[in-house]
């Protein structure tokens, strides 16, 4: 499974969004334009967070696009699956009808393994998390070289 641009665009403007002082709302132009999303395809996203109840929108003076849950209730599982579907690693994964060897077969055994750590690992940050994160990420990329800062990518913080 990979994720497609729709996912990765969903959860960059969840992240803004969280990223908000609770309450707050925004417009979409501003979320595509911080986050370097195409503003079409943003507002197709955001009916679609909206039609799975993660976010309200508002037309009109004063409207805009706001959580509707606290942030530390969301989880990127929560987003994935607003914009994708659920979640399956394979087709034997979606039900019976699509492998009659998963009553024996062992890999199927793997394939469930491994779809459940997936979508716990999906489900274990909250948004508001990804958010402390992220700003703590960023202020230690500002305070360094740029080429320290790339070395970055390659390191895996613990933030458990």
């Amino acid at each position: 499974m990979q994720l497609t641009m729709t996912g990765e665009y969903a959860i960059r403007a969840m992240l803004h969004l969280a990223s908000l002082p609770p309450g707050d709302s925004t417009q979409i132009t501003e979320i595509a334009s911080l986050w370097e999303i195409p503003e079409n395809i943003l507002r197709k996203i955001i009916s679609q967070l909206a039609k799975a109840q993660l976010i309200f929108t508002q037309r009109g003076i004063g409207g805009g696009i706001r959580l509707a849950q606290p942030a530390d209730k969301l989880t990127l599982l929560d987003v994935i699956e607003a914009v994708e579907g659920k979640i399956y690693l394979t087709k034997c994964l979606i039900g019976p009808d699509f492998c009659s060897r998963t009553s024996w077969c062992a890999v199927h055994l793997v394939w469930c393994e491994a779809q459940q750590k997936m979508k716990e690992i999906l489900s274990s940050k909250s948004l508001a998390e990804l958010v402390a994160i992220n700003d703590f990420r960023k202020s230690q990329v500002q305070s360094l070289s740029s080429s320290q800062a790339n070395g970055l990518n390659n390191i895996e913080l613990n933030y458990s």
